[in-house]
Order: C-alpha cells, then structure tokens, then sequence
C-alpha cells in the first residue's frame, strides 16, 4: 500500500501546484455596494485614494486602496457634500463645498476633514474654486459666493461676490463683488508668462443695479496685483473704453481667452474673442468667414487645445448642431479653417479630441447630410476623420479588412466611402477621455464600418497601437474600456447589457482572456488612475434587485486586480522604442519627431511603473516650410510673407537712405518649434535690404510706384483688410496685401474675365477664368484655391455669382451653354451649390437672373430661389426680346417647389428690406412696380396720377430710413433724359413725388447720392431747363440737397469768397453752389461722403447759377453736412479721406500730375508732396474701405504709353504717430468733439430726435486708427412738428407748403387695421408721418377722426385686469424669482474643467473630465441685453453704418425696358 500511497501523494501535489498557478494568473475582485451613482469619482493625483460623491444623498465615501474597500468621510456632517474638488496642483488637498457657509478641507488625501468658514454660500457655477498654480501657493485660493438680500414679499435679489485666501482657508477676505468669474493669471502651468504672482482676473460688473438684473454693457474683464486692495485696472484688450459685455473668460492650455459681445452701435451683438499669451497685449481672434462668422448664436467651443494652437468650433449654421472647427497660428488669433461641418450637441460640446501624449493627432467626426440636416432635418449621419498634422489635412479613418471573428467586412477598405467612423464626445458611454490615455499610442473607439456611423447599440469595438494609423475590431458589439499598466492591460466590459464577463488582455490586445464575475453588472463606468499605470481597475454598475444586498443599494464598484496576471517585472530587453506617426507622411511635428519607450507586445511581464507617467523623447528633424511662419509686421500672401509696410528699425540704422541694413526676411521659427537649422532651411536668417524700404524717420511722406503692363479695368479691396484684387484688360489679376506696397500676379498661367468678393462674407472671393475654372480665397487672399463651375462663365454680361447673406458656402452661377460656333441654342444656366462649388444642382435653363430671396434685411425663406427665366426655352438667348415674356418664378426648398409669381418681368431688385419687381404690362406697354417686404406676397406700387402710365424705366435708388426712394423716368432718350425721385411709405407701396426734373444719364443711373453715416440729407441735380433742353439738346443742372429725407429740397449755400480770398463774381440770390454727381464719375465709388468722419463732404463744382463743365471747375470741402461750404482749392481734384478724416488728399484731375495736396486738418492748410519725375494722369486715389488707413493708392497711367497702367503707394503714417484720444468723462481733454447736424438746421432736430456725433477735433494732430468708433448719442427725442409728416398719397405740397389734394384725384380709403398695442385707428388725412421719425407728442397732423379698436380693445381696463392680468401676474413673479435664484440673471457660462459626467441637483448637464472645452453660451443673458435696450429698439431705426466701395451695381438698380421698335 505504500507505493501507491506515495503515487496519490505526488499527484495530488502536482494537481495542487498547477491549480495554484492557474490561480496565480488570475485576475482577482472585490465588490463594494452604494445607494447611488457617483456625481463625481476622481482619484487623486499618482495617489492610490479614490473619492465617491454621493450627490443624491450628499455624502461622501473615500477608498485609500485604489477602490478595493470605501469609507464615508465622517468628519463631514451626513448629508452636507454639495460639490467636492480636488487641489489640481497639490495632491494632497481636497475641498468639500456644503449649500451654506461651513465646508470642509483634507489635506492627508481624504483621512481626515475639517471645517472651515466662509461669508457666503458657493455659487452656483460650474467651479466656484480656482487655484494657483504654484505649488509653494498652494493656500492661494480664490472662492466665488453668491449673497441673497430679501426684496420683498416676492423674494430675493443675488448677486455673486467673490474672495480668497492665502492659507487655505484659514482666513477668508473680500476679493470683488458684483462677479461672474474670477482666476488667478497663474492657474496653468501651459500658461506661462513673467506676470506678478498675484495677478488676478475678474469677470464683473462695474455698477450695481437696483433691481440685481445686470446690463451686459456694464460687464467688465478687471485685474489686480494686490487682491483688489489698491489696484483695479479695467482691461480694454486693445480696443480701449469700448472692452464692454465681457462674457467669459477662461485659461485653455497656454492662452488666456476673453468672450465679448459685441456691443457696438451697428453690430447686431455678435461673439467676439480675445486672446493673450503674456498677459500684457490681447489681440482680436480674427476668423476667415467674416459675416458667416457672426457668432449669433452662442457659437462659440473652444475645444480641446495644444500648447502651439487654439482650437475652436463655430457655429456658421443656422442647426447649431453643426459647426465648423477653426485652429489658430501660435498666437492664437489668427484662425484657419480645419474641418467643416462637426457634430455638435445641443450643449456645445464638439466631437473633437487630441490622441493624449501625440502632438497633432486628432479624431473629429462631421455631418455628411449637412445640407439635407440644414434644409430638410434629416437625421445626421455622421462620418470620422482623423488628423496626423495638427488639424491641417484630415482623412478617413481606413477599417480592418476583418471583424474580430476573422471575416472580412461588408466593404473594401480601399474604397473612399468604405471607412471605420466611431462614437466621440456628443454621446459619452465612459468616465475621461473618449479614445485614449497616457498609454502611449493606445487607441480605442466603438464604431461601425461603412459609410456612416450607426447607432450605438449596433456597434461593435476597435483597438489601434498606433495611433490610430491602423486598427482591427476586437470584439462584437459596444464595450467600455480601459488601459493600465502602460497599455500592457487593456479591459473591457460589455456595455449592451447586463453582463458577469470582464475582457482582458496582456498582449496589446492580440488575445483576449475572460474573467467572471460572481453577480451580473450593468456597466455604467469603467475606470483606473488617471496616468493608466496600475494594474487596478473600478468598474461601476447596477445590479439587479436579486444581486442587491438588502438596504445596501443597488449599484456596486467592482474593484478589479490584474496584479497577479503577470508574475514577471518587465526588464530592459522587454522594452522596445516606439515611434509616433511613423507610418504617416508626417513623421515630424513642429520640427522633431516623438518616441516612447514601451513594453513589447509579446513580453509576459507586467511594466509595473506606477504614477510614473510615460516620458516622451523627441528627436530633432531638418527645418522645413511648415517651421516657419510670418514674421511680425509681415503678412501672408500665398506662398509668401510680404511686408505690412515699410520695415521698423531701431533709430540711427539707416542715416543714409542710399545705404542697407540687415533685416527681417519675412520668417520667424514657430514658438517652441525644435527643427534644426543647420540642417534644413534657414527662411528666418537675416537679409540685407535698402534703407529706402525701412520705415521712415517721423515727420516724413514715403511712396512706392508700381508699373502693370496693361490698363486696370477692375479693382476692389477685401472689407475690413489692407488687401487689394487688380484686374489688368490682358486678363491678369494681381494682388497686393499691403496696400499697393508689394504686388504678386495670381495664378499667371490663368487669364480671368472677372472676379468677385462675396458680398456678405468679406474674407471670400472668386477668380472667374474663361472656363469651367475658378479659384477661391476664403483667408482674405492668403491662399488660393482651384475649382470646377458646372459651365462656363455666361457671354451674356450678367453677373457669374449669387452670394447668400447667411451662408457663405451657398453660392448661385450663371454660366453659358451651347454658346459655341454660332450658338444657336446658346443660353444660360443657373446652379446652386451649398458647399462653396465642390457640387452643384441645376436651379433653371434660359434665364437672365437667379438669386436668393434672402437678404440682409429682407427675412425670406433662406431656401428660397428666385429666378428670371424665359417662357420659350428654345433658342439663341442673346436675341431674345419682348416676344418672348420673361417670367418671375419663386423655388422654395432650393427651387424643388416652383410658384410664377409674374407672368412678364423686366427685371427684380432687393433693397433693404423691400423686394422691388417691375413687372411689365404688354396690354399698355408700360411698367408696373410690385414691391414684398417677404419675397411672397407683393403688392402694386401707386403712382400719383398726374404722372403718365407709360413708365419705361425704374433706378431704385438708396433706401435706409424705411421707405424706397424711385426714379421714375419721365423724358427718354433721343431727348435728354430726366425724371422724379419719388417716396414711399413704409412697405414701399404708395409713391408721392420728392422733386421733379432729377437727371439722369442714358445708362439709367441718376444724380442722387445719400450722405453715408447721416440719415435723411442727400444730394441730387435737377435740370432746370426741361421746356428748352428738348430742343437744345442741352441740359442746365443745378445741385439741391435735402436733410429731412426728401420732404424739402434746397440749393447749396455759396461760400462767401474762394480759397484765394477772393469774392466770387455771381453774388445775386440766384447764385448758389452747383456740384457734379454720379453720373459723371470715372469711378462710381468716389462719394461726396466718408463713413468715418460724420458731417464731411468733398465735392467738385462751381458758384454760379447752374453746373459748369467739369474742367471749369473747383474743388469744395463742408464739414457739417453741406449746410455750409468752403473752396479748398482751384481746378477739379480727386480727393480721398484718410484715417478718419485726420488726413485729406487731392490730385488734379484736369491734366497729368506729378504731386498730391494733403492737409492734416480738414481742409484749413495743404501740403504738397512729389512723387515722381514724371507726370502721371491719375484716374482714382484709393484707400481701405473704412477710410481708417494713412495709406492710399493712386491709379493712373503715364501720357506716354496708355496702354499699361502704374500705381504709386503714398504712405503718410510717419507724419505722426500719437494715437488720439478720447475721453467720455472729460472731452476738455481728448482730441475728439460732439458734432450734431441740428448745430446749423433751422429745426433742432432730425427724425424726432437730436443726435450727437464723435468726430475728431479739426486741428487735432494726431491718429485716429482702428480706434472703435462711440455709439451716436440721442440726448433727447424730440416734440413733433410739420418736418416729421409728408404729403399722403395723392396729395402735394402747395405753395405754402401745406398738402393738399391732387386737381382729379380721390384719397386713399381709410385703413382700420389695429398695429401693435394701438387702442384706435384714425382716419387718414392729407398727412402721414415719417416713418423713420421717432417724434413725440400731442401734435399729429397724420391722426383724423379716432375710432375704438374692434375685439379685445374694446373691453374696459378692470375686465381685462381680472381675466388675465392678475392670474399671469403670479405666474410671471413665480417666473422672475426663480430666473434671479437660479443664477440665469447673472449669465450661466461654463468652463473648462469641470468633469461631472451625472445629472445632480443643479439641473444643468455637467462637463467632461478630461476634455478642456470652452462653451460661450448667451441663453442667460439674452433678457438682460433685451432689456437694456429695449428703448433702442423701440424707437425703431437703425444707424446707416455705409460701406463705400462697393460695386455700381449694388449703388443703384436699373429696371427698364425698350419699346420693340
């Protein structure tokens, strides 16, 4: 029996020993059982203590061993934990906020707590904490409070305070009141900058109201070195006084970011941000889709960010779930478009997120139905895309061939369409970050193959180890995931359903190993240290009523040790180095390559490194272009860094101007870019330049001339740029980006028949060739891009491009088809395209005009297409007339669903607010005006009957005071051609006569000019002679200018002597002061007025009693609106304004010349300076559109060969470089006045109201720049009088200038409809008010007999008091208290850091953990801005913010036709 006795022995211990082996590589597991979800679980920094906060019940639970057993924190009272934080910069520090005024503090990492005392309870922000970043400061702590005051029966008024403490805690002092935000400059240690250490930021307001509702003007960005003691310094971000509706403000990586609304006169309250990188100089983020860009709609997310370049996701559509990703230069304030069309949640955040630990690597996911989601609200379906280079280029992510079963997927990954797309931020399944972790190169995603992503329940889970370049599926169906030990563990957890299997694997994710559970768990969080070094995992769940423990709670924390999988420590030899982006085209980044060290895939050892987190290496690589970027002072230009202007140097450089000295090449080295220069390009070396091209000494005139080989025939400035576009006649385009400074030919293998900027998008413009062909800019000219029209550009000379006002990507072309040979059939087509021409849809075939309903003003259907389209689609369309009606069809759904809104157009214009038709009457041969404020409805225009019904031409003058002014023709060509200038009322239906006799010249365009910036005066020239120019052939103009909006009509005042002194030789009261108009001009854009100095005129004319030829006459100057005038000097001039009227120059413009006359006070002196040897006949001097630059441009040609053209750049900034001032409080002590037109009226004031304007004193030498504008001052609205009231319709003004009726003419029927809240209608009378007069008062001339409003007006006050007043009035105090309460009142933004993932008490939806995001919301502050100008918008009008240059076509709309014969 011994033998086998010892036989048993020996088998049982090998049984034993390899069960204990198999043991040993077993995961092991503990549960531990809460009530319920945590709002927040965090452990602390390389610490193995975990914290669980408890929201519901408000309790607080601390594990000391990573999870595996939880205490509740009993130092703190049950039920008090509201908020709990850790210290980011001191893992020792926790603080626990309760609602009230006690809360607690650990600094032994949760062992024990202890209270402390605070003036008020927390805020209810998203981090009432902010903290230093110093680690020695770690006491410094800035807490906001909220303080509530009883405001009677109804309740009470909060608002927030905030202070700090140097110790902890231990101490507590005032910081600021009245605040919405406040941080420490040193609260991240990416933002770096030798800032005072107790520099502090403050979001606040600068008054207190009485009734705890801020305005938003009054909030303000403060800062202190001292805690607010004795210093408080209002930042003004470069912009000075106008720094106002301070939103937000956040620290994002290494820059300090300020939201603004943009609280302007004019501006329509769009996002604005600003950023520093030193805390000293803030700059305006400058975006490249100008009014797509408008921010209207909280449309700001700055989302996760590098140290080298901000990102930021913008709303550009009108579905605020799709946005556009922008990153920025070093910076941060130059932004480039990165990826269109990115998913966005209703919340702001972004599906949008950085690969951790690998520079420039990045996963986005888009809308690839945008359009249908824009248009239709079609459910999005979504793609992703992956980025290798920092946001510049972005590409599918390509799929595994086979599913993790070993089958190959449904589709080929070498197709385009066939990609793996995954699930991101907008819909979070897990606790931190979505794809990866500090594990270097590890890559994790649930998606689906195919062309879109599917839903969530129908996908399955994918892994890459290399930085998603290449992936494989490694499990059907959704899990959770996680990393430890380096990556050397990777788990997973089914996130279908309930589950008892727990996924592993130890080999980067070749193999996976299952683990049971002893319960089923609904997994809800699947989590470990925030370095992802241990071999410790938490799985949160639920469990089922079976699985729970009594009163335990239903939801565990499953604590999961991979320790004892591995039994090996990994050595040396199981470490291999790992290449970032190898296998990518961009293997460095900011000029060196990145590698870690990491554990082989095949080693069976655990790396063991625990919070040692993972060290990047970097090598550096040879400098290339994308090291570099422009130097400053310098700006881009295509391929090129062309100077802004003459160079800056230090002084006694350049004595000599003959000499060089060594300067900017253009390129400076990217910020914290590593490449190598002695092995790669050297763009930033020094080179040598002529002393003739660095800025010149003060006091001095530079210029630079260039010479075209051909004649300019079409020229144009980017808005808000220093860009010019120049067409030669030999189909050349050239570009200049400093104002005529540099020049560069565009495309020079391309010939171009014209070009276009986008009208509402001022950083976009179109090269048009003779082809399908044409090139884009959408970066104001800095990059150039080709693209396919679906036809060539139309032969016909109608405009190629329709530019949409909401939507810069919608664009309409009107190209030529069939036009070859002899063009039989030769017509034009229309198409729209809805993403800037990469596709385009056929709108309509044989029509002379399609465009967008949708206007600026006039608030159409923004899919709506109009079009003029032909009857008979058969033909040459170049010979079509009259026979052949041309038909008005509306499309709406992008012209899907068509509707003929007129049987025979001659044409249609949008004005403002008002869609004009003139629609043709065959029966009588003449024109009928339609007029819709909607682009649907329309309604007959009424003419005064003493005017004929033959009306053969319309111009469609300027319309900015509510009503249409119309130039009906009434004397055609062969007889010299004039006619009246009509009104309208407000909905531009009824027309009375302004003033007869207003010339025009054969092209249909008309002497009338309206004065930019200043409603209601305008400039016209009316033929005095009609009953004999018929018969001389000969017309006699005189000029008249009104300042009532057409109600009267007056002669220009004569100067009393001419610019020599001299008395003039007509001094009868017939003479006055005659002017010549629009219909003369070269240019069209060179106006009388400026629309930066209010109340300036330059015009060219004569004293006399009617207009001389343009070469008999002068030049004359009235700096109050043309109530008063002066000659400035002899002969006819050019003239253009400069820097907001501190400088004007002249060139002669009756002969060649070789000198301009500048004068540096409006006209009082002049100076002559000489810019040539050689005459040149200058035909235009050009500037920046806003006249704010000290750099112009003269266009001309020199006598000898006309055939080419030259441009001389004039620079006059040296002349002097103090910036001017202004100063509200004190206008003693600035450089600027208050001006108003009523100073010279006879009446007081203009449209019921008198205003003062900001211009800069006459004699003030001094720069103006980009300095913001003040808003216009209404200090008072005035009682009405006669000059508020027109003539209605049918009636004109007699000799006394009262209205009276029309001889045969019967008065319009009343009008009984009830507008607004009006008790009565009135019968009319023979006046009606001004419509965009805001008088005041008793006196109504317009008002007849007054009649009660039918239906609810006529019920008394207590009926209507009881029925609805009193039972509302409850609901709306109910309303108001809570709005106070809930922090609404005071602007609810949310900041980065905030890492909530549960819903709490607080309602609001909290933000993700490791995601820095930034969303600049308005939804709190909407009613504060409403309110604080209410009064503005009631009155009703809108201050005329003009734009000079812009093209003929959109001074003046000509609607006319020919008589067949």
């Amino acid at each position: 029996m011994a033998p086998s006795h010892r036989k048993a022995v020996l088998l049982w211990s090998f049984t034993l020993s390899l069960l204990l082996s198999v043991l040993a590589q077993t995961p092991t597991h503990s549960i531990s059982y809460f009530r319920n979800l945590p709002a927040r679980l965090f452990f602390f920094d390389d610490q193995p203590t975990a914290v669980y906060h408890d929201l519901q019940e408000q309790n607080l639970y601390v594990s000391q061993n990573e999870g595996k057993s939880w205490d509740r924190a009993s130092d703190i009272p049950e039920g008090a934990a509201a908020m709990v934080f850790e210290h980011p910069f001191d893992n020792k520090y926790a603080f626990v906020l309760t609602k009230g005024k006690t809360h607690y503090r650990t600094d032994d990492r949760g062992k024990t707590w202890r209270s402390f005392e605070v003036p008020a309870p927390p805020a209810r922000v998203g981090r009432p904490l902010s903290f230093h970043s110093d680690p020695k400061k770690y006491g410094w702590i800035i807490y906001q409070g909220t303080i509530c005051e009883n405001s009677g029966p109804w309740g009470t008024t909060c608002h927030d305070e905030t202070y700090y403490t140097k110790d902890g805690f231990g101490t507590t002092n005032k910081l600021l009141s009245e605040t919405s935000n406040c941080l420490f400059a040193h609260s991240s240690k990416d933002f770096k900058h030798d800032a005072h250490e107790e520099l502090i930021y403050c979001v606040a307001f600068d008054s207190s109201p009485t009734d705890g509702v801020h305005s938003l003007s009054s909030s303000r960005l403060f800062s202190s070195t001292d805690f607010f003691q004795q210093d408080k310094r209002v930042e003004e971000l470069g912009i000075g006084k106008n720094a106002r509706g301070v939103v937000a403000l956040a620290i994002v990586s290494k820059y300090a970011v300020v939201a603004m609304r943009d609280l302007a006169p004019g501006n329509n309250g769009e996002m604005l941000l600003y950023v520093s990188i030193d805390t000293k100089t803030w700059a305006k983020a400058q975006f490249p889709h100008a009014s797509s860009a408008q921010l209207r709609e909280n449309a700001y997310t700055v989302v996760e960010s590098t140290t080298h370049s901000l990102a930021v996701d913008v709303v550009l559509q009108d579905q605020g779930s799709i946005g556009t990703l922008f990153v920025s230069n070093s910076n941060g304030t130059y932004f480039v478009e990165s990826l269109r069309d990115t998913n966005r949640n209703d919340f702001g955040y972004v599906d949008y997120e950085n690969i951790y630990g690998i520079e420039g690597v990045g996963i986005a996911n888009i809308v690839a139905n945008a359009a249908d989601v824009e248009s239709r609200r079609a459910a999005k379906k979504l793609q992703s895309r992956i980025t290798f280079d920092d946001g510049r280029t972005w590409s599918r992510i390509r799929p595994p061939a086979e599913d993790s079963e070993g089958r190959r997927t449904r589709c080929n990954p070498a197709d385009n369409d066939c990609s793996l797309h995954l699930h991101s931020v907008t819909l979070p399944h897990n606790f931190g970050r979505v794809f990866s972790s500090p594990a270097p190169g590890f890559v994790m995603g649930v998606g689906s193959i195919g062309d879109h992503l599917k839903p969530y329940d129908e996908c399955d889970t994918f892994l890459s180890t290399d930085n998603g370049v290449t992936w494989k599926m490694v499990r059907m169906d959704a899990h959770q995931y996680e990393f430890g030990d380096s990556g050397s563990v990777l788990v997973m957890v089914n996130d279908e359903d309930s589950t008892d299997t727990i996924l592993y694997s130890t080999d980067l994710g070749k193999n996976w190993n299952k683990y049971k559970l002893d319960i089923k768990v609904r997994s809800k969080l699947l989590t470990t240290i925030q370095d992802s070094t241990s071999q410790k995992f938490l799985l949160v769940g639920q469990v089922s009523k079976h699985d729970a423990k009594g009163s335990d709670g239903r939801y565990v924390v499953v604590f999961l040790d991979f320790a004892n999988t591995r039994s090996r420590k990994c050595g040396e030899v199981d470490f291999e180095k790992w290449y970032a982006r190898t296998t990518t085209s961009e293997e460095c980044l900011l000029g060196h390559k990145q590698w870690y060290k990491r554990r082989k895939p095949d080693a069976n050892c655990y790396v063991g490194e625990k919070f040692t987190d993972p060290v990047v290496h970097e090598e550096p690589c040879p400098c290339t272009d994308e090291d570099f970027e422009c130097d400053y002072n310098f700006i881009r230009q295509g391929d090129k860094c062309v100077p802004a202007g003459p160079e800056p140097i230090p002084a006694g450089v350049c004595g000599d101007p003959t000499k060089t000295y060594m300067g900017s090449s253009g390129w400076k080295k990217i910020p914290g870019d590593t490449c190598d220069s002695e092995k790669g390009k050297k763009k930033d070396a020094k080179v040598e330049k002529s002393c003739s091209k660095a800025q010149p000494p003060d006091g001095e005139v530079v210029h630079q001339t260039f010479e075209f080989v051909s004649p300019v025939v079409q020229y144009s400035y980017f808005k808000d740029s220093t860009t010019i576009l120049v067409r030669l006649r030999d189909g050349s385009i050239w570009q200049s980006s400093n104002e005529g400074y540099t020049w560069e030919q565009l495309q020079p293998n391309e010939r171009f028949v014209a070009f276009y900027h986008h009208a509402h998008s001022t950083d976009r413009a179109y090269l048009i060739t003779e082809s399908k062909k044409f090139w884009y800019t959408t970066d104001t000219g800095k990059t150039w891009n080709p693209l396919t029209g679906p036809t060539p550009p139309n032969s016909l000379g109608l405009q190629v491009l329709r530019f949409h006002p909401m939507k810069s990507d919608y664009l309409i072309w009107s190209g030529s088809q069939d036009c070859g040979g002899f063009g039989e059939n030769c017509h034009v087509e229309a198409y729209y395209t809805l993403d800037n021409g990469r596709k385009w849809d056929l709108i309509d075939k044989y029509v002379r005009n399609c465009g967008w309903a949708r206007d600026s003003q006039l608030f159409a259907d923004p899919n709506q297409i109009i079009c003029e389209s032909y009857r008979n689609k058969q033909g040459s369309q170049k010979f079509f007339g009259l026979e052949n009606p041309m038909e008005l069809v509306s499309g709406s759904d992008f012209y899907r669903k068509k509707d003929r809104l007129f049987e025979q157009v001659v044409g249609y214009t949008v004005f403002s607010e008002f869609m004009i038709v003139a629609e043709y009457q065959a029966a009588r041969q003449s024109l009928d005006l339609q007029v819709s404020l909607d682009g649907r409805k329309f309604a007959t225009g009424l003419f005064p009957p003493t005017m004929r019904l033959e009306q053969h031409a319309y111009t469609i003058l300027e319309s900015s005071t509510q009503s249409v002014f119309l130039h009906v023709t009434t004397s055609e060509a062969p007889s010299p051609t004039w006619g009246n200038i009509l009104k309208s009322n407000s909905n531009g239906t009824y027309y009375g006569v302004s003033i007869d006799y207003v010339n025009r010249n054969d092209n249909g365009y008309v002497d009338f000019e309206k004065m930019i910036g200043l409603d209601g005066i305008a400039l016209i020239n009316v033929v005095s002679n009609p009953s004999t120019a018929p018969i001389s052939g000969r017309k006699e103009l005189q000029s008249r200018i009104t300042h009532n909006d057409g109600g009267t009509w007056k002669p220009l005042p004569p100067p009393r002597v001419d610019s020599q002194g001299n008395k003039y030789a007509c001094e009868s009261v017939k003479c006055s002061l005659h002017i010549h108009g629009y219909t003369e001009r070269w240019d069209a854009r060179a106006t009388y007025s400026t629309p930066s100095v209010p109340g300036l005129l330059m015009a060219v004319g004569n004293v006399g009693e009617s207009l001389a030829p343009y070469t008999d006459s002068d030049t004359f100057l009235s700096r109050d609106a043309g109530f008063t005038w002066e000659e400035v000097h002899k002969d006819a001039h050019l003239w253009e304004f400069g820097d907001s009227g501190s400088i004007l120059i002249m060139a002669n413009d009756e002969d060649a010349t070789d000198h301009v006359m500048f004068s540096l006070d409006e006209g009082l002196n002049w100076r002559e300076y000489r810019f040539s040897d050689e005459k040149i006949r200058v035909k235009a001097i050009v500037t920046v559109p806003a006249d704010t630059s000290r750099r112009f441009m003269l266009l001309g040609y020199y006598p000898r060969r006309t055939s080419g053209s030259v441009v001389v750049h004039l620079d006059f900034s040296a002349l002097t470089r103090r910036p001017c001032v202004l100063d509200i409080k004190d206008s003693a002590q600035d450089d600027f006045e208050l001006w108003s037109p009523s100073e010279e009226r006879t009446e007081r004031c203009l449209f019921g109201r008198r205003t003062l304007y900001h211009r800069r004193k006459r004699d003030a030498n001094c720069v103006v720049g980009e300095q913001k504008k003040q808003e216009d001052k209404i200090i008072e609205h005035c009682v009405c009088t006669d000059v508020d009231f027109e003539c209605e319709f049918n009636y004109r003004r007699d000799l006394d200038g009262k209205c009276v009726l029309v001889n045969g003419t019967l008065p319009l029927p009343p009008d009984d409809t009830c507008r607004g809240e009006e008790d009565y209608w009135y019968d009319r009378t023979p006046y009606r008010k001004i419509p965009y007069s805001s008088c005041i008062g008793d006196y109504r001339p317009d008002h007849g007999e007054a009649h009660l409003c039918p239906g609810i007006k006529g019920h008394g006050f207590f009926f209507w008091l009881f029925v609805l007043v009193i039972p509302f009035a409850f609901t709306a105090l109910v309303g108001y208290w809570y709005y106070r309460k809930s922090g609404l009142a005071r602007g609810t933004i949310r900041l980065p850091g905030g890492d909530n993932r549960f819903r709490g008490e607080s309602g609001v939806l909290d933000t993700l953990a490791s995601v820095p995001w930034f969303l600049l919301g308005l939804a709190g502050i909407a009613w504060e801005w409403v309110s604080s100008h209410y009064d503005e918008m009631a009155m009703g009008f809108r201050s005329r913010r003009g734009y000079r240059n812009v093209p003929v076509d959109e001074d003046a709309q000509v609607l006319r036709f020919e008589d067949e014969e």
